[in-house]
C-alpha cells in the first residue's frame, strides 16, 4: 500500500512514542513493513532491541557522495487531557494532521518516506544513493540512536559529506516578506553546575547569607543579566540575506544587528520581534533544576543548580564558563558536566541547491540561511564530517507560529506542508550532485 503524506502521518503519530521512555521498536517495525512492500530493503541497528534504528539505501545512478536523509521516531510526552484531539488519535480535519510529533519529526519523516518510495516505484533516475536513516532517543540524549550510530556503525556512513534533516524550510513572515530559513548550523549543547556554600544549622536559627540566599542570587543576575554578543558566520549570512530582501528601514535595523555595539540595543527596541533572535547573538543559560537540603529543619550548607546552556557555533564550554563568571560572584563554583561540540563554520556547499528548489516552488518565498537555537542529532552526524541543512520544507499560513506549535498543545501540521515537503525532497534527490 502506498500512503498518502498526510495517511502515513496519521499511522506514525498512533505509535505513542513518549521519550522517555520511547518504545520506538513498534513503529520502526511498521516503518521497515512499510519500505519492503516498496522494494525497500531495511536494516535494523539497536543498542536495546526495544529502541531501534532504521538504514534503507535506494540506489543512484552513480558512485558519487550519498545523501543521507535522517529523522528521529520518538516524541516529547504529552498531556492528553489539554488537546483538542487526542495526541495520538493521528486526528485530521481535512486541513491539518493532529497529533504529537506532527510536527517535531513525524511529519519530516512522513515526506522523507514518501518521497522515498515515490522514487522508487517511478524508478526516477537518481544521480547518487539515498540513505535514510530514522532512529530513536533524539529527544533525550540520543545514546540509543544517533549517538551510538555515529559510535559503533560509523562505517555505514561511509564518503557522506551532506545531510537532510530537521529544521528549515518553514516559512517566517518579516517586515511583510515571506522567508524559507535553511538551517546550516545550531547551537551547541551543554550542561553546567553551579555550587553554592553557607553555613548550615539549625533551621530555627537566623540565617542570612547562606547557601540558599547566595542560589537566589545567582538566579537573579541570570534572569536580568545575559552573556556577551558574538556575530557568528551563520548569523552574520542569516542577517544579511534578509536585510538584502528587506526595504528600509527594515534592512538597515537588521544591518545594526550585526555590530556587536549595537545589537543589544536594536534588539531591545524591537520588542518581542527581538527576543526571538536574542538566542542567536548570545550564549545563553538557563537554571532547569535546583539541589539542597534534605529535612525542613536543617539549614543546608551546601545547594547546586543545574543549568542547560546553549553555545554558538565557536564557542566552548570554557568560554561559557569564563562569560559566567564575569556575570556572577566569586562564591559560585561552575563545573561543565556535558559538551557535545559542533563545527565553527557551516559548510554550505549544497545550499543554493536547496535555495534553488524553494525558489521554483514558491516564487514569493525568499530562502535564507538559519541558526537553529536548539541542538539535534546532527551534532552527532558532525562528527563523522557530516553538514547537516534543516529542510523540512512546509508553507505555514501567517498565523501559525511554527516555534510556538512545536512540542506544545495542539501541535499539528497542515496537509499542504506535508504534500510541499514531499516534493521538495523528491526535487533534493533528483539535484543532488
Amino acid at each position: 500500500m502506498e500512503y498518502t503524506p498526510e495517511e502515513l502521518l496519521r499511522q506514525l503519530i498512533r505509535f505513542d512514542t513518549s521519550n522517555p521512555p520511547g518504545n520506538e521498536r513498534e513503529c520502526i517495525e511498521f516503518i521497515a513493513n512499510y519500505l519492503q512492500e516498496a522494494g525497500i530493503e531495511a536494516k535494523i541497528l539497536a543498542r536495546d532491541p526495544a529502541r531501534p534504528n532504521l538504514l534503507a539505501r535506494l540506489k543512484g545512478q552513480s558512485g558519487r557522495s550519498p545523501l543521507l536523509l535522517y529523522g528521529h521516531v520518538d516524541v516529547v510526552p504529552a498531556l492528553e487531557e489539554n488537546w483538542t484531539y487526542p495526541p495520538f488519535s493521528g486526528h485530521s480535519d481535512g486541513e491539518c494532521v493532529w497529533g504529537r510529533g506532527a510536527l517535531d519529526m513525524k511529519g519530516g519523516v512522513a515526506m522523507m518516506l514518501c518521497a522515498l518510495v515515490s522514487a522508487r516505484k517511478k524508478e526516477l533516475p537518481l544521480p547518487s544513493d539515498v540513505l535514510l536513516c530514522l532512529v530513536s532517543d533524539e529527544e533525550e540524549f540520543g545514546e540509543f540512536g544517533a549517538a551510538y550510530l555515529a559510535a559503533e556503525h560509523a562505517h555505514e556512513f561511509k564518503n557522506i559529506r551532506y545531510a537532510i534533516s530537521e529544521f528549515g524550510g518553514f516559512t517566517l513572515y518579516v517586515g511583510g516578506k515571506k522567508f524559507y530559513p535553511i538551517e546550516v548550523a545550531q547551537k551547541q549543547k551543554c550542561a553546567i553546575k553551579a555550587t553554592v556554600r553557607g553555613q548550615s544549622g539549625h533551621g530555627s536559627s537566623l540565617a542570612r547569607d547562606g547557601a540558599m540566599a547566595k542560589l537566589g542570587k545567582m538566579l537573579q543576575i541570570l534572569n536580568s543579566s545575559q552573556c556577551p554578543v558574538h556575530i557568528t558566520p551563520a548569523v552574520r549570512l542569516m542577517f544579511s540575506a534578509m536585510a538584502d530582501a528587506l526595504p528600509f528601514p527594515t534592512n538597515f535595523i537588521m544591518r545594526q544587528l550585526l555590530n556587536p555595539k549595537r545589537t543589544d540595543f536594536i534588539l531591545k527596541l524591537l520588542g518581542a520581534k527581538g527576543e526571538v533572535f536574542v538566542p542567536m547573538f548570545h550564549n545563553t543559560v538557563n537554571a532547569t533544576m535546583v539541589r539542597g537540603g534534605n529535612k525542613i529543619n536543617v539549614i543546608p550548607g551546601e545547594v547546586e543548580a543545574r543549568m542547560d546552556a546553549r553555545l554558538l557555533p565557536g564557542c566552548t564550554d570554557e568560554d561559557v564558563l569564563a562569560e559566567l563568571r564575569g556575570l556572577l560572584d566569586d562564591g559560585v563554583e561552575l563545573e561543565s558536566l556535558l559538551y557535545d561540540a559542533g563545527p565553527a563554520e557551516p559548510d554550505m556547499g549544497l545550499f543554493d541547491t536547496l535555495a534553488g528548489i524553494l525558489e521554483e516552488m514558491d516564487p514569493e518565498g525568499i530562502p535564507i540561511p538559519l541558526l537553529l537555537t536548539a541542538s539535534s542529532d546532527a551534532r552527532f552526524f558532525s562528527k563523522l564530517g557530516i553538514q547537516t541543512y534543516g529542510f523540512i520544507p512546509m508553507q505555514l499560513p501567517p498565523e501559525m507560529n511554527f516555534s510556538r506549535t512545536i512540542h506544545s498543545v495542539d501541535e499539528r501540521i497542515p496537509v499542504t506542508s506535508l504534500r510541499f515537503g514531499m516534493h521538495a525532497l523528491i526535487e533534493a534527490m533528483l539535484r543532488y550532485r
